[in-house]
């Protein structure tokens, strides 16, 4: 098993993780769009057991494009979303993947929300790709 830290811009906010990512997703949703300022965010999916925070830090709660609620948590200092809970997923805490900061992490397995996917947007590694969310 390895150990990760993802942590925020300005380091205040970190969470520390056990072991490698159940699944590691790429979304395309609108609000993935606006919340990262990127085309798409990537989220690596962990057990909740592996996911421990001591840092202070604030959350957004949203509904999301699949009907299900959203918790997002990022710090109070930078505003970096680090990590986020979802209630389609509730065995799952998800990282930024980004935030981990690792270049061994595992490639995306799926692509979901493709329906908004930029069109010049293409990935060179195998993915399951879905219109919309997937449980």
């Amino acid at each position: 098993m390895s150990g990760r830290r993802a942590r925020c811009a300005c380091g205040e906010l970190q969470v520390d993780l056990v072991g490698e990512p159940d699944v590691v997703v790429i979304c395309h949703c609108l609000e993935c769009q606006r919340r990262t300022g990127s085309v798409f965010g990537v989220g690596a999916y962990f057990p909740r057991s592996a996911v421990t925070s001591s840092s202070p830090y604030r959350t957004y709660s949203r509904p999301g494009s699949s009907g299900h609620a959203l918790h997002f948590h990022f710090c109070e200092r930078c505003g970096s979303t680090v990590f986020w809970e979802l209630e389609l997923r509730p065995q799952h805490i998800g990282v930024a993947v980004g935030a981990i900061g690792d270049l061994g992490m595992s490639p995306p397995a799926r692509s979901v929300w493709e329906a908004t996917r930029h069109p010049w947007v293409e990935f060179s590694c195998e993915l399951g790709r879905h219109p919309r969310q997937v449980t």
